[in-house]
């Protein structure tokens, strides 16, 4: 039964570093106000007829705090390259050459920014419902090792472990928050 209980600490780990890191992921696709490759990570063009990932066809920079140089590396690609960024939720103007696409990202309002700021709270609320999910689903597999003849006191002493590591993994998940918080609200 130790081992079982192990495995399912374990788990719990893995998960909630999974949830974690998809909370990062999340943040950094928000907007900071200054230009960040990561902007551009949910973006698709159009290869030859596949949606296909920016990144996997060009060489995306940020030269100044305040632009981007996406340089594809078929010179026939840049013209899809402007059009996937029309056609996103970006917000942004692309203004292509013979080489590549460059990016103005502008500065944002005050307005923006709580905005983006309320985005990222919701982010990081969706994290910490998700690590709350996997500590209820992890509690319930060990209260059925209780009912399957595991001593109460290894039972008790893994949901304390399991309450201490949801602590810790929500603390986290706030840590992320403030720092784009701040971030966002630098200016």
């Amino acid at each position: 039964m130790d081992e079982e209980i192990q495995f399912y600490l374990d788990e719990l780990a893995e998960s909630m570093g999974k949830a974690l890191a998809h909370v990062n992921v999340e943040m950094s696709r928000i907007r900071a106000g200054k230009a960040s490759p990561a902007m551009l990570d949910s973006l698709r063009v159009d290869y030859y007829g596949t949606p296909t990932p920016i990144s996997q066809i060009a060489n995306i920079s940020a030269p100044d705090a305040r632009s981007l140089l996406i340089k594809p590396w078929e010179k026939n690609m840049v013209s899809e390259v402007a059009k996937a960024i029309k056609n996103s939720d970006l917000g942004l103007n692309p203004v292509s050459d013979a080489d590549g696409v460059r990016l103005n990202i502008p500065s944002m309002t005050e307005e923006r920014r709580r905005e983006l700021v309320k985005q990222a709270k919701n982010e990081s609320e969706a994290g910490k419902v998700r690590v709350r999910g996997i500590r209820k689903d992890v509690n319930e597999s060990l209260r059925k090792l209780l009912k399957e003849g595991a001593s109460e006191d290894a039972v008790k002493s893994a949901e304390e472990k399991v309450q201490k590591t949801t602590d810790t993994y929500i603390a986290e998940v706030d840590k992320v928050f403030n720092k784009k918080e701040s971030e966002i609200m630098t200016i």
